[in-house]
């Protein structure tokens, strides 16, 4: 009979925390792939700086990824997001919502395109990682749906 209880306290225990250890991993997916992405946008601007040749960067919000080309033999980079994060807007919004492919080209010398990549997780958490068009430097912003 004790051991009964002992297994029932456990079970209630374990059932409680659950949510909570749930949420608490996606609160660090997302706070990886927020810094994933802009870290990635700091890559791009800076290789396209350094090696003084023009990047391309492909945001592809279906597939949750990005990518990044040059004409420099052996560049190409790519970040596929974790599971359970999305990519839930573009900032601007897109022209043609039938192509949800975004397209960015980044010259040496030119200024930062002034986009956000809006991300989500399941647990509705919305982050904007913007890329400052005057410094040329990512940063995060928590973003409260209406």
């Amino acid at each position: 009979m004790e051991m009964l209880v002992v297994v029932a306290i456990i079970g209630l225990i374990a059932a409680v925390t659950t949510p909570a250890v749930s949420a608490g991993i996606d609160s660090v997916r997302m706070n990886s792939a927020t810094g994933s992405v802009a870290t990635f946008l700091n890559a791009a601007l800076n290789h396209a700086e350094r090696r003084q040749t023009a990047v391309e960067v492909v945001i592809a919000p279906k597939e949750n990824r990005l990518a990044a080309y040059s004409a420099e033999p052996g560049f190409r980079r790519e970040l596929k997001l974790p599971q359970g994060i999305s990519i839930e807007a573009l900032v601007p919004p897109l022209d043609d919502p039938a192509d949800p492919v975004r397209r960015l080209i980044l010259m040496p010398g030119d200024t930062a395109p002034g986009i956000g990549i809006q991300l989500a997780n399941s647990h509705g958490t919305h982050r904007l990682v913007r890329l400052d068009p005057m410094t040329g430097f990512p940063h995060v912003e928590s973003v409260h749906p209406e």
